[in-house]
């Protein structure tokens, strides 16, 4: 069956970055995601014009165009970080991470949006987080910034669609924003995906409050923790408490065709059947 829909997971650089295309192939995915760099350290060293390469001629080998890739920024930056020295830091790694998918041919980088820590109101983080893109975006060019929602643990901000929303309109060219959606995010904040008409009103919402034109990719996640928990715990898809019916849905909507459809499931070694399950859920 020819289909539209591009599966793949989060696969690993070990070794150099450029194995991601091979690991992604490895599993039978027609997208992935991965880090540019060590996601839990600040800094890097400086890609070679070897590894450029490499990356690069393993992406066209193996089928892939940037499109479909989405890789993920560090798990150290916050964009709101009330402290101005600690954001500064964090803007710097951001561009750095900007800089190194230019340098490999990628456009999207997704990213989380922040955390005001309790510091400051959500409103003057997003302002923050929004006045760093722009920063981000005047040093950098040909790469678009993906903000995922997220489930809204802790101080975090991006767990209502208002926040995306929010971000985008207070950047400068929205022409290189846009979205990532999470289902386990989306679920433990609120929004239910546990019938048809469910995801109906989810999805609208998006559209209403964002804009689906802002839709580059989707995190495809399970969830450990009950709706509307407010905690990030993923879970292997049908393993966890968001109903088939949502992957089914979204795997036969044309609306989230030709984006990349990314699990960051718990378990690496079941990828290649989760994503034929995935695909088997598309319906002729």
């Amino acid at each position: 069956m020819k289909t539209n829909k591009r599966v793949g997971a989060h696969v690993s650089t070990s070794g150099g970055v450029f194995n991601a295309p091979l690991n992604a192939r490895a599993i039978g995915a027609t997208a992935f995601a991965m880090f540019t760099k060590n996601q839990r350290q600040w800094k890097a060293p400086a890609y070679t014009d070897e590894t450029i390469a490499l990356f690069k001629t393993n992406m066209k080998e193996c089928g892939y165009t940037a499109d479909v890739v989405l890789p993920h920024d560090g798990y150290l930056i916050n964009l709101g970080n009330p402290d101005p020295e600690k954001r500064r830091r964090s803007l710097d790694a951001f561009i750095d991470e900007l800089t190194r998918c230019q340098q490999l041919g990628l456009s999207l980088l997704n990213m989380h949006p922040g955390s005001h820590l309790r510091e400051i109101s959500e409103d003057d983080c997003l302002s923050l987080i929004a006045e760093c893109i722009n920063r981000a975006l005047e040093m950098t060019e040909g790469v678009t910034v993906v903000v995922e929602n997220t489930a809204g643990q802790g101080s975090n901000v991006g767990y209502r669609f208002e926040h995306l929303a929010t971000i985008i309109d207070r950047v400068d060219d929205t022409s290189r924003m846009g979205v990532c959606l999470d289902t386990c995010h989306s679920y433990s904040a609120g929004y239910d995906l546990s019938t048809r008409d469910a995801c109906e009103k989810t999805f609208k919402a998006f559209d209403d409050i964002v804009g689906m034109t802002y839709l580059c990719g989707m995190h495809i996640n399970d969830s450990k923790v009950p709706f509307e928990s407010r905690k990030d715990r993923h879970h292997s898809i049908g393993h966890g408490t968001i109903p088939m019916l949502a992957f089914e849905y979204i795997m036969n909507d044309p609306r989230f065709d030709n984006i990349p459809l990314i699990l960051e499931t718990i378990d690496d070694t079941i990828w290649p059947e989760e994503i034929k399950l995935l695909h088997g859920l598309e319906l002729s």
